[in-house]
């Protein structure tokens, strides 16, 4: 038995990781975007491109023809790997899943991120390990107390191993609660899909014309943001008196947000830099931004 500070120690990393991981699984299973086939945020778009640079592109462009349960199965894996080390219910199974994701995350999405401690995926793959091994130590341990609750109310002419069997009936059947809780989130989050307006389309431009903002509100070597006729984030530039541009606010590496970063921009997800006018200054994005196309009518700037 390890000494009550070694077991400790362990909590603070539970806690973090488990709570990332749960947050992680949820707000997949909650965004529109995730498992639309047609979204460059979907995990469909995502495999495409990871699977192009990554060490395992075969394996990724397999995965990608079936976009649909493989997103399924990563989401609710995280959920089930994040409740697991929160609950202690079979850490050590929960703590080899996470660090299984976050290792296919660190093969896939970060790959390419120099330097390699950029990426957070790494980071996550080796933070599972300790409890990979250690487990939950007893410590705030679901598994323990079904282990004891069971033992308690046995018959003493039991077989030994029935307590075992009956703590992994009652955790699969948290899990299976679990796993319908999140199936039932998802069918609720995939009803926000129905609608037959495609949720980001390749083009930012519509017919229609959305006004931006006045040219006098708009200094020069300012910005501002705003939203396209389809709904996407965008920023308008002015570097010049007589010259306005655009860009969309996603990062064309993995589809994350975008800021403004002195005269550019960043992608606070991977890194990833863009100048004033769009061009990538730093990877691992290798596509410049995309471009919105705007004019200046009466006075007014405009989406063309």
């Amino acid at each position: 038995m390890p000494p009550p500070t070694l077991i400790w120690a362990l909590l603070p990393l539970r806690v973090f990781l488990g709570g990332t991981f749960l947050y992680a699984g949820l707000s997949k299973i909650l965004d529109p975007h995730y498992l639309d086939p047609t979204s460059p945020l979907g995990v469909h778009a995502q495999m495409l491109h990871a699977a192009t640079t990554s060490p395992i592109g075969p394996l990724v462009s397999f995965a990608a023809e079936h976009a649909t349960v493989i997103g399924l199965v990563i989401a609710v894996g995280e959920v089930a790997a994040g409740l697991g080390t929160l609950l202690g219910l079979f850490t050590r199974i929960a703590a080899t899943g996470g660090f299984l994701l976050a290792l296919s995350f660190f093969l896939t999405v970060s790959w390419t991120t120099r330097p390699y401690y950029f990426g957070a995926d790494i980071v996550f793959a080796a933070a599972w390990t300790p409890l990979l091994v250690a487990g939950d130590a007893g410590l705030f341990s679901t598994t323990a107390r079904l282990r004891a609750a069971i033992r308690r109310r046995r018959p003493p002419n039991h077989a030994p191993d029935d307590a075992e069997r009956r703590i992994l009936l009652w955790g699969g059947l948290i899990t299976a609660t679990a796993a319908a809780i999140s199936g039932g989130v998802i069918a609720l989050s995939r009803r926000t899909t129905t609608n037959p307006k495609p949720s980001r389309p390749a083009d930012p431009g519509t017919n229609s014309q959305t006004v931006i903002a006045a040219v006098s509100a708009v200094a020069v070597g300012s910005s501002t943001s705003f939203t396209t006729p389809n709904g996407s984030a965008a920023y308008l530039l002015r570097p010049s008196t007589d010259t306005f541009m655009a860009f969309l606010a996603t990062c064309t590496h993995q589809g994350c947000p975008i800021t403004l970063a002195g005269s550019g921009f960043r992608c606070p997800c991977h890194g990833s830099t863009f100048d004033g006018n769009g061009q990538v200054t730093g990877g691992p994005a290798t596509k410049p931004l995309t471009e919105v196309p705007v004019r200046v009518v009466d006075g007014q700037i405009t989406t063309a």
